[in-house]
């Protein structure tokens, strides 16, 4: 089997030699089916919060160490490093640990406590750094170069794309009669990247960003990726300043549709989702549900719809 790891750009095959490596290191999380009152077509909850640390992030941050682990790119004297505004750092701190490899993880000032404690909790090395991923990114880079530690992107590189592509391949075997939608939310595209070239056109996947940092759609629409401005609810996981190049590229040749939701729409979908199915996720997560329940995409009758929950990590306090 032929990887393409060795460009900028993922393909089937990289989702489906990531499934291979990282499956005795992530979990298979479960389906929810959803009352079509609510949500139209015939739909399904993708528990991906339910995954170590919270979140999606780990299927990346497995595959990545572990692939350069095998290449030999990594450095176990220096580890990792990443920037992240949470979880992505949760995820290689916690996958670090459990491959007996070191992690510094840079956050901007603005990350949740809840997240910032967590990290600490898996013996990461915690540097703040700026208040947006991007000034945090900025700092991350410069502990590489100083270090040659190995970085792990939150979401632009082809092993980080790939794995978080994995648990598609999930619902792939768990709905066999097929899905014709996959919803997910959209920061920085890694997920989005890694479920659409897992589908590869067997279904379309919807594309849910805030409309305080519509990545997708402004790169759609410049066609190339471009800064956006971050603010709004949802900041915390979905704040990337601009798509990632690989999400950009997979965009651009496999089915996407992108739609934008507010902040009102997203703290009503992640209320709804506490008040209905007693599901506790992050606003980010909530995003992906809101591009349905407000409207933003309405599935047909019988559409056959997956929307990803893909993240907990949150204060429940404001449910």
């Amino acid at each position: 089997m032929t990887s393409s790891y060795c460009r900028d750009v993922i393909q089937r095959t990289d989702v489906d030699e990531a499934g291979d490596r990282i499956r005795d290191h992530v979990r298979t999380t479960p389906l929810c089916p959803v009352d079509s009152d609510l949500i139209g077509g015939r739909a399904v909850f993708k528990l991906e919060y339910l995954q170590h640390t919270g979140s999606f992030k780990a299927r990346g941050a497995f595959n990545r160490i572990l692939r350069a682990r095998e290449n030999g790119s990594l450095d176990p004297a220096t580890g990792i490093v990443v920037a992240s505004g949470g979880n992505a750092g949760m995820a290689n701190a916690y996958a670090a640990a459990r491959l007996g490899v070191r992690a510094t993880v840079f956050v901007p000032e603005t990350a949740p406590a809840v997240k910032v404690a967590r990290l600490a909790s898996y013996d990461a090395r915690v540097v703040l750094a700026g208040r947006e991923y991007a000034t945090a990114y900025e700092a991350a880079q410069e502990e590489v170069s100083r270090t040659g530690a190995l970085y792990c992107h939150a979401y632009d590189q082809p092993e980080i794309a790939a794995g978080a592509g994995t648990l598609a391949l999930e619902l792939l075997e768990q709905v066999p009669a097929g899905l014709d939608t996959v919803v997910v939310a959209v920061g920085g595209g890694g997920l989005l990247a890694g479920v659409t070239t897992a589908l590869d056109g067997a279904a379309t996947v919807v594309g849910v960003e805030p409309a305080g940092a519509p990545t997708l759609r402004s790169a759609l629409d410049a066609g190339r990726p471009v800064d956006v401005p971050v603010s709004g609810v949802a900041a915390d996981s979905l704040g990337a300043r601009r798509l990632g190049e690989i999400a950009f590229d997979v965009a651009s040749r496999l089915p996407v549709t992108s739609v934008v939701v507010t902040d009102d729409d997203i703290i009503a979908a992640r209320s709804m989702l506490w008040d209905r199915w007693r599901i506790v996720v992050e606003h980010g997560a909530a995003a992906a549900l809101a591009g349905v329940t407000s409207g933003a995409y309405r599935p047909e009758p019988d559409e056959r719809v997956a929307v990803v929950l893909c993240g907990a990590n949150t204060d429940p306090s404001d449910l």
